[in-house]
């Protein structure tokens, strides 16, 4: 059976998807699995259709010890299951810079440009950047394509793209990226099932969970985010502080002898709902928590979503329709609650029992703005890209086979 693969690859994790790629537009989830832990306690786990578990089994720390490790072990697992003929593999990568506005085959060249972009997604990139090489090295014939968080956002203005510094660091790739495109372009696929009388008018999508930002929509494509050079700014995350003076970062340096290096460190691994809290990075333990700082976290980032909706608010001249997503906006009923509580001045109205049960729709009929909550699946659109640029290449294929 011919498959597609799809990579998620972080810095102690490695989730990947199998799908059956059945025709030029059919694809059916296959396998759902990750290996976590790794450096630690490494774990490969993976489901089949319908939950049902097909492995679960524990490695040691020197057979997985990093990601490219992770991934050998994984594939190894697949190639085991003997019907999948992986015919592409589709990756998440982070930054794509200003070159690429859409996903891309990978060759030597591409992944020397990403490698450019280390230092603006030190979290992420590498990671990304991880199972391409050992990929690419191992099996250099296998189609590999890089799907970028930045590509959704490339349509915006110059106006929305720029910041007020001196052109010549704007030419330089000194600029306003935005990020979770993947999941942003998703949901904008789905707005014409779940909403088909606003999916060509404005909305808002928050993007919130560990790494959490805002999307301003209109007629299906990015008009603005709160994430922009980094995946720093914008809305607290988990261990991110979100937006921030640039004076900080002076203060930090100058005045208290950090190192860059000990600032990036500070600024990736120590801000957001863990540095407010000093309790965890996990909204679910903080909504559980009975500590004040807990709750100072969580009302801090009830504050700022509030905020960044007003500001895309303003991009988009109005809203039609907010939408929930990721980790915390798919799964705490708290949050968004309280969130919609703030976006009362734009005319939502919550239904709070469609709320706590979770349903796509959660406005009450009598609200202005109509409210919901979206599951997202980055996978399946790595996936979508992946076939797509597959299919392309077997057509040319093709044609050149005529043409001889």
């Amino acid at each position: 059976m011919d498959a597609i693969l799809v990579v998620n690859a972080g810095s102690s994790s490695v989730k990947f998807q199998v799908f059956a790629a059945n025709g030029s537009h059919d694809l059916q989830r296959l396998i759902k699995g990750q290996i976590e832990g790794i450096g630690t306690q490494p774990r490969l786990y993976a489901t089949g259709s319908g939950r049902a578990k097909l492995v679960d089994c524990a490695y040691s720390t020197k057979v997985v010890p990093d990601v490219s490790a992770a991934m050998r072990a994984a594939g190894a697992w697949l190639r085991e299951q003997g019907n999948i003929n992986l015919v592409a593999i589709g990756h998440r990568v982070v930054h794509g810079g200003p070159e690429y506005d859409c996903p891309v085959v990978i060759d030597d060249q591409v992944i020397k440009k990403l490698e450019r972009y280390v230092p603006l997604a030190p979290l992420h990139q590498p990671n990304n950047l991880a199972p391409i090489r050992s990929v690419y090295a191992q099996s250099p014939e296998l189609l590999q394509v890089a799907c970028f968080d930045t590509a959704f956002h490339r349509g915006h203005s110059a106006v929305v793209d720029h910041y007020a510094i001196p052109e010549r660091y704007y030419a330089e790739g000194v600029r306003r990226y935005g990020f979770h495109g993947l999941s942003y372009e998703y949901i904008a696929s789905r707005l014409p099932e779940v909403m088909p009388s606003v999916a060509n008018g404005r909305v808002i999508v928050a993007h919130l969970g560990s790494g959490a930002s805002m999307c301003a929509i209109a007629a299906g494509r990015s008009v603005e985010s709160s994430l922009g050079f980094t995946a720093l700014d914008g809305l607290p995350m988990g261990t991110r502080p979100g937006q921030l003076d640039p004076g900080i970062v002076l203060y930090l340096i100058d005045q208290k002898g950090m190192s860059s290096a000990e600032v990036q460190t500070l600024f990736y691994h120590e801000c957001g709902l863990k540095g407010l809290s000093g309790v965890s990075n996990d909204v679910r333990e903080l909504e559980q928590s009975d500590s004040p700082r807990a709750k100072f976290a969580l009302d801090y980032f009830v504050y700022r979503v509030g905020i960044y909706a007003g500001m895309l608010a303003a991009a988009l001249g109005g809203i039609d329709a907010f939408v929930f997503t990721a980790g915390i906006g798919e799964n705490s009923s708290g949050i968004r609650a309280r969130v919609a509580e703030k976006l009362g001045w734009l005319g939502v109205e919550l239904d709070p029992i469609a709320n706590a049960a979770h349903a796509q729709t959660i406005s009450c009929k009598a609200s202005r703005v109509g409210v919901y909550v979206v599951a997202t699946d980055e996978e399946l659109m790595i996936a979508r890209h992946t076939l797509a640029l597959l299919t392309d290449r077997t057509l040319q294929k093709v044609k050149r086979a005529g043409v001889g």
